[in-house]
C-alpha cells in the first residue's frame, strides 16, 4: 500500500474535505475551512518526493520531473477517491489531495434552490457555475449531470481535467474525458464533441479564449453547455468573457451572452451554525429581456438590482442569500458576515465582534458611530 494512503485514511476518518502535503509542515486537514495541522513530524523533501512518487505512472514521473504540475485523479486502495495536484515550491515539492464522495450528491441532497432544476429543463444554451477555487462548484455541476442523467435520454459528453465523480448512464449516455488523457485542451475536447452527437457538453473550466469560443458555437449550435469559471458574481463573470475574446469578437461575445447565456450560478461555502459542516450558498442570474439588454447596451453594473427584484424568477443576489440562512439557522453569521458584500446589514447578527474590524482607512470616529 503506499505509505500516502495512511494520511489519507486518517483525513478521511476525520471528515476533511482536503488533505495538505508539504515539506517543512506536517501534514495538514482542511475541516470545515480551517487547514489544521496533524500530529506528525515535518515532512522532508526525499521523504515527500517518494510517497508522491509511490502513486504516480512512468509518464507522470516524467513530466513531474521536466517540471510540469500534476493533475490527477488517485484512487486509495481502501477506495477513496481524490482529485490531486502535485507542484514544487522553493522548499520541495508538495501535493493537494481532494476528497471526491463516491455518490453522486442529488439537487435536494445539496439543498439547491428549486430554479437549478428548472434551469436543467433548457436544451440549448450555456449554464455557467462559478465561484472561486474550492467552493463546490464540481459537487453542484455533478448534482446536474445526475439529474440529466436521471431524467432525459440524452448523449452527455463531460469533459474534466481531471474526472471527479465518476458517472453511470442511467436514462442518458454519460461519456467522461480527461484533459492530458484522453484530450490535449478543453477547446479540442468540445470541437471532438461537436461529431460525437451531443445533447449536453460540460467544459470544466472556461479559461481561455479558444475554449470560450468553441463553447459559445455549442451552445448556439443547439447544444445545451455547463461550464465554470472563477469569477464571484454574475457581473464578473460577464465581463470576464468579453474581456477574454479579441477585440473583433466583442460585439459578437455581448449578443451571444444576451441571446444564449441561460443563466450564472455562484455560490460560496458558508459554516452551518453548529461549526461541523459547510453549506452552499448561492447567487442566481436568470436571463431576462431586461438584463440581455443591459449586456448590449454595457451597463452590467446594473445587473444586481435585476438580481434583487427578480426572486419570482429564482433570482437573488449573494447577500440575500446569506441573509436569508442565517435567518433560517442555516449559516452561522460570524462565517456569513465574511462573504457578504454590503456587511452593515449583517452586523446585528454577529456574535463575534472580532470579525467587525474597522478598515485601514477608516477614521476612529467612523468606526464608532
Amino acid at each position: 500500500m503506499p505509505r500516502i494512503d495512511a494520511f489519507l485514511k486518517l483525513g478521511l476518518a476525520q471528515g476533511c474535505s482536503d488533505v495538505h502535503l508539504a515539506v517543512g509542515v506536517p501534514p495538514m486537514l482542511r475541516m470545515h475551512g480551517d487547514l489544521m495541522p496533524i500530529k506528525f513530524r515535518d515532512l522532508g523533501d526525499t521523504e515527500l518526493e517518494t510517497y508522491i512518487g509511490e502513486i504516480l505512472g512512468p509518464s507522470q514521473k516524467q513530466q513531474f520531473q521536466d517540471g510540469s504540475d500534476l493533475d490527477f485523479s488517485y484512487v486509495s486502495e481502501d477506495g477513496g477517491r481524490f482529485r490531486v495536484n502535485v507542484f514544487r515550491k522553493e522548499t520541495g515539492v508538495g501535493a493537494t489531495f481532494r476528497f471526491i464522495p463516491g455518490e453522486i450528491p442529488s439537487l435536494d441532497s445539496l439543498g439547491l434552490p428549486a430554479v437549478i432544476r428548472e434551469l436543467c429543463n433548457h436544451h440549448q444554451g450555456m449554464m455557467l457555475v462559478t465561484g472561486s477555487t474550492g467552493t463546490g462548484k464540481s459537487t453542484t455541476l455533478a448534482a446536474i449531470i445526475d439529474h440529466l442523467n436521471t431524467t432525459r435520454n440524452a448523449n452527455i459528453i463531460s469533459l474534466e481535467d481531471p474526472i471527479e465523480f465518476v458517472h453511470r448512464s442511467k436514462r442518458s449516455q454519460i461519456i467522461q474525458r480527461e484533459l492530458g488523457t484522453h484530450l490535449t485542451s478543453f477547446a479540442d475536447g468540445i470541437r471532438a464533441a461537436l461529431r460525437q452527437d451531443p445533447e449536453v457538453i460540460l467544459v470544466g473550466e472556461l479559461r481561455d479564449a479558444e475554449t470560450i469560443s468553441m463553447a459559445m458555437t455549442a451552445a448556439e449550435t443547439g447544444h445545451l453547455v455547463l461550464g465554470t469559471l472563477h469569477t464571484t458574481g454574475a457581473v464578473k463573470t460577464i465581463d470576464r468573457i468579453t474581456d477574454a475574446l479579441p477585440g473583433e469578437m466583442r460585439e459578437q461575445a455581448k449578443s451571444f451572452l444576451a441571446q444564449s447565456l441561460n443563466a450564472v450560478i455562484t455560490q460560496t461555502l458558508v459554516r452551518t451554525p453548529d461549526g461541523r459542516g459547510r453549506r452552499a450558498v448561492l447567487e442566481i442570474m436568470v436571463m431576462t429581456r431586461a438584463i440581455a439588454k443591459l449586456i448590449m447596451t454595457e451597463q452590467t453594473h446594473q445587473i444586481p438590482a435585476q438580481l434583487q427584484t427578480g426572486r419570482d424568477l429564482g433570482m437573488q443576489l449573494m447577500d440575500q442569500a446569506l441573509l436569508d440562512g442565517i435567518q433560517r439557522k442555516e449559516l452561522d453569521p460570524d462565517d456569513a458576515f465574511r462573504y457578504a458584500t454590503d456587511k452593515s446589514a449583517f452586523s446585528r447578527f454577529v456574535t463575534d465582534t472580532s470579525v467587525i474590524a474597522p478598515r485601514p482607512d477608516m477614521r476612529p470616529e467612523d468606526s464608532a458611530s
